[in-house]
């Protein structure tokens, strides 16, 4: 018998941030969740930073929250009031709960905690993403220095962990406080410096009790930077038993077409699916924004329909559906095999 799985759907197809200040996106984003549903889509991923034009169009965090609050209301009033949201949040580099510097660590907890805030008032159970680290946030000896690699690199990000854990012990109580689970992505080494791997992110978590803080699995960051199909799985059961496994995504290693591309789905979501049976989001980054230079994305974009000028080449749209399908059909084989494996 198939299992549908609770699929959400990353607006990282549609920007490389959540435009809250901008009204046309906020249509577009009605259009976007409207046509996403009718595939089977139940939940979506918002990626809410505080860009320049977000902060200012609203000068303060309480009114950009009344932001989302009144875009969260809009989809309850269009009839989306079961559709779910989880947020995608990034540490920035003035906002960095593992830096030395008081004040900019005290920024970053501020800062998460109003992204906490805009994941309850979404309606949203998680808040995942590079929250430690900043994302891209590379280590240089000084302003202007040279980068910093290998064992040095992994010396100062153990005193930066260290720094954070405290961080992270205020924030997942504060999180706990508004029905909100922390789910930490480690990531590639060529995106972010750390943590890159799940290995490294236990170490962290071991340092603090709380399971509210916990992890996210995405399948193209485990692909390229984790330790293998068996320690994967023995660290799944250790973090499932601590109840941190909070959320995971189906993402291709190249971060585009799910159909077309080089993922081993039954060892990355075999022990996924033996031990967690949450959301599981499809994450596609188009070649919008941010993401033409920091992914170094070379493909072509999925032109958006009511966006873009129509070509030949796939749409956004098409993308979606076919990832749906695709990966509904790659779970409900990789469930059918556990089964197989109990009797």
């Amino acid at each position: 018998m198939q299992h549908n799985t609770e699929m959400y759907f990353s607006f990282f197809m549609f920007g490389s941030n959540f435009s809250i200040e901008d009204d046309a996106f906020l249509d577009q984003a009605m259009t976007h969740i409207r046509r996403l549903v009718e595939m089977g889509y139940t939940g979506f991923e918002f990626h809410p930073g505080r860009e320049d034009t977000t902060a200012y169009a609203f000068a303060t965090y309480e009114d950009e929250l009344n932001a989302y609050k009144a875009f969260r209301q809009r989809m309850d009033d269009e009839g989306f009031g079961h559709i779910k949201v989880a947020t995608n949040v990034g540490a920035t580099t003035s906002c960095d709960p593992s830096s030395a510097i008081k004040s900019v660590r005290d920024a970053g907890i501020a800062y998460l905690k109003s992204r906490i805030d805009i994941t309850a008032a979404l309606g949203g159970e998680i808040m995942m993403g590079p929250l430690v680290i900043p994302y891209g946030g590379f280590v240089f000896d000084a302003p202007n220095g040279q980068a910093v690699w290998s064992d040095k690199l992994q010396d100062e990000l153990a005193l930066r962990y260290q720094t954070a854990q405290p961080s992270f012990v205020e924030l997942g109580a504060y999180a706990s406080s508004k029905g909100v689970k922390l789910a930490i992505e480690p990531i590639s080494h060529w995106e972010t410096p750390g943590p890159n791997k799940l290995a490294q992110l236990i170490t962290f978590l071991d340092g603090i009790e709380d399971p509210t803080v916990g992890v996210v699995l995405d399948s193209a960051q485990e692909t390229l930077d984790g330790d293998g199909p068996e320690v994967f799985a023995q660290q799944i059961n250790y973090l499932a038993d601590q109840n941190r496994l909070h959320y995971a995504q189906a993402s291709p290693p190249d971060r585009g077409d799910l159909v077309h591309c080089w993922l081993p789905w039954e060892g990355i979501f075999t022990p996924i699916l033996s031990r967690f049976d949450g959301p599981i989001a499809v994450e596609i980054f188009n070649a919008v924004g941010a993401f033409d230079q920091g992914l170094r994305l070379t493909r072509r974009k999925f032109w958006v329909p009511e966006v873009d000028t129509p070509n030949q080449y796939p749409d956004a749209y098409q993308i979606a559906q076919q990832a749906y399908e695709f990966t509904q059909a790659k779970l409900n084989e990789v469930r059918s095999k556990l089964q197989q494996s109990r009797c």
